[in-house]
């Protein structure tokens, strides 16, 4: 009987121990509570943008080139009185470059003499013709003189064979003249198109400017040899007017659809941070490129450059602007995919929370308010849509009021209770040091020592 009454103590001991500690640790968690992040309902300029990256190119490049083999001599001078260099202003006619133009100044010359020669032999010609119709026209006669006489027997038949053969040579030889006249003429007009060829090449040796422009590169300098072919013939790459630039973007599949012509655009360069440049829509390039299996396209955007700032090939973070509202109610997007637990809601809109957390596949949507009650829910009905922000069409939501956009965990307050070490109760208690005796002449019984 004893031994069950111990049993039965421990057991209360140990029910007690347990109580103890599950009250404590639920104290301690009342103590660790979340609190809200909440915002303020604004007004904003909402963007519903699409983003991309593309270049700064001329709105207008012109590559020229050689078009004759040689050696640069010299480069011409700019509207500025310089030498053509980098960023030369040129206007057009203007003498870019010189090529060695010996050699060619040759051909011409020797194709003037060809043509001259063609010409001397189309008057030869002719007077060949001059002759060969006058030797005709005596055969004619003496051919007719002895058809008149032979048959009087007053020619012999040698003469009258001679008669005919005269005739027959000189009616030939009129063929003859006259292929010799057209043979001239065919050589005076190759000498023409090489006497022209000639000039031509020797013009190609001064190198000029089609437009008005800007130096964006030179390739070659004096004393360089420039071959006139496809891979190596450019020379000079001229802007023709830096005061209109285009962005080339690219795209992806995904967002080309919502690109149109006219669309506005707004980028911006590294160069000035924090400054905006505007743009729109020229025409979308529909010979796209694939790299890693992503399909892209190059979309044109025109770009007012008057102020000069924005240079060739500079890099631009662009935004195409699908859709824009102007002083409109907004709120954040977290605060519309903010799902509290059950816990947090105010207890008459428990039940009705799972069919408030369903109205966020719609336009329909809920905030959340805090209250004494807990969380109660606003509705409000959506309206534009941007990466971080959504307008708020309509609902029961003012300027200024503020809703929960998510929650963080406030610091833990540890609960001390005299006695404790404040730990956990389950934990061991630490083995409690014995204190020593500061008053040596005194017993723990508190007699002096040898006392009776």
């Amino acid at each position: 009987m004893k031994r069950i009454s111990i049993a039965v103590v421990a057991v209360i001991i140990a029910a007690a121990a347990v109580w103890g500690g599950m009250k404590l640790w639920k104290n301690n968690s009342k103590e660790t509570a979340l609190s809200f992040k909440l915002e303020k309902i604004s007004r904003n300029n909402l963007r519903s943008t699409i983003s991309a990256s593309g270049t700064i190119e001329p709105e207008e490049l012109i590559n020229v080139g050689a078009q004759v083999n040689g050696k640069i001599m010299k480069f011409g001078i700019d509207a500025d009185g310089k030498n053509v260099d980098y960023g030369s202003r040129i206007t057009a006619g203007t003498v870019l470059a010189r090529i060695d133009d010996v050699l060619y100044e040759a051909e011409v010359r020797q194709a003037e003499a060809a043509k001259l020669q063609a010409e001397a032999a189309i008057k030869s010609a002719n007077a060949n013709i001059a002759v060969s119709q006058a030797d005709l026209r005596l055969a004619e006669r003496n051919w007719a003189r002895a058809r008149e006489l032979f048959p009087k027997k007053a020619m012999s038949s040698s003469d009258y064979d001679a008669a005919k053969a005269g005739f027959q040579s000189a009616k030939a030889r009129i063929g003859v003249t006259e292929a010799s006249l057209a043979q001239a003429k065919a050589q005076l007009a190759a000498a023409e198109a090489s006497l022209l060829k000639a000039e031509r090449n020797l013009n190609f040796c001064v190198i000029t400017s089609p437009v008005d422009g800007v130096i964006i590169d030179r390739r070659v300098s004096v004393g360089q040899t420039v071959v006139s072919n496809m891979s190596a013939s450019s020379i000079f790459l001229i802007a023709k007017d830096l005061k209109k630039m285009q962005v080339w973007a690219s795209v992806n599949e995904a967002d080309i659809g919502d690109i149109r012509p006219g669309m506005p655009v707004i980028f911006t360069v590294d160069t000035f941070p924090g400054q905006r440049f505007r743009g729109e829509v020229l025409k979308v390039r529909l010979n796209a490129t694939m790299s890693q299996n992503v399909v892209t396209y190059i979309v044109e955007i025109s770009a007012d450059n008057r102020s000069g700032k924005l240079l060739p090939y500079l890099t631009a973070n662009v935004r195409f602007i699908k859709a824009s509202r102007d002083n409109v109610l907004t709120v954040s997007n977290a605060a519309l995919r903010f799902q509290p637990e059950p816990h947090m809601v105010a207890p008459e809109f428990r039940e009705k929370l799972p069919e408030l957390l369903a109205m966020r596949r719609s336009t329909g949507r809920v905030l959340w308010k805090e209250s004494s009650k807990g969380l109660i829910p606003v509705k409000v009905k959506t309206g534009l849509i941007s990466s971080g922000e959504a307008e708020i069409v309509s609902g029961d939501i003012r300027e200024g009021d503020e809703v929960v956009s998510g929650t963080e965990e406030a610091a833990p307050k540890m609960i001390k209770k005299s006695g404790g070490n404040g730990g956990s109760p389950f934990l061991p208690k630490p083995p409690q040091r014995k204190r020593p005796n500061l008053n040596p002449g005194r017993t723990q019984g508190g007699q002096q020592p040898g006392s009776r």
